[in-house]
């Protein structure tokens, strides 16, 4: 009978403190979401940062029609129309095929370039000090 009235009182106590309990956990779960919300807006200002710091090293090129480009691997090709989200509609010179193409993909066709003031140096063999 002792010990059932021991662990009853045991039992009593811990129910006693039940609401206190629930409330510290509330607190504690209120904490971590405020937690979770200062993380979320951290990463979010980390990825404006970053994706401001890309676009500002993304270099735009200006294509005219009547340009001579030549693409990664052939040309000369001839702009015919540009469009306004970079895509550029070219002609090639060659075969008169006409067809659309990222401007990412494009560059100048420099036609006649030579290397000039090549300047040629002989090297000898190094001595040694004995």
């Amino acid at each position: 009978m002792e010990l059932e009235h021991k662990a009853f009182w045991a039992v009593k106590q811990c129910n006693l403190q039940m609401n206190e309990a629930g409330e510290h956990r509330k607190l504690q779960l209120q904490e971590l979401e405020g937690i979770w919300n200062d993380a979320y807006e951290n990463s979010k200002i980390y990825k404006e940062k970053t994706k401001a710091f890309h676009d500002k090293m993304i270099f735009r090129k200006q294509f005219e029609v009547g340009q001579k480009l030549r693409s990664r691997w052939i040309g000369p090709f001839v702009v015919t129309n540009v469009f306004p989200h970079g895509a550029i509609e070219i002609q090639s010179l060659t075969t008169n095929k006409a067809f659309k193409m990222n401007g990412h993909r494009l560059k100048l066709y420099y036609e006649g370039y030579q290397v000039c003031n090549v300047e040629e140096v002989d090297l000898e063999e190094p001595q040694y000090a004995r």
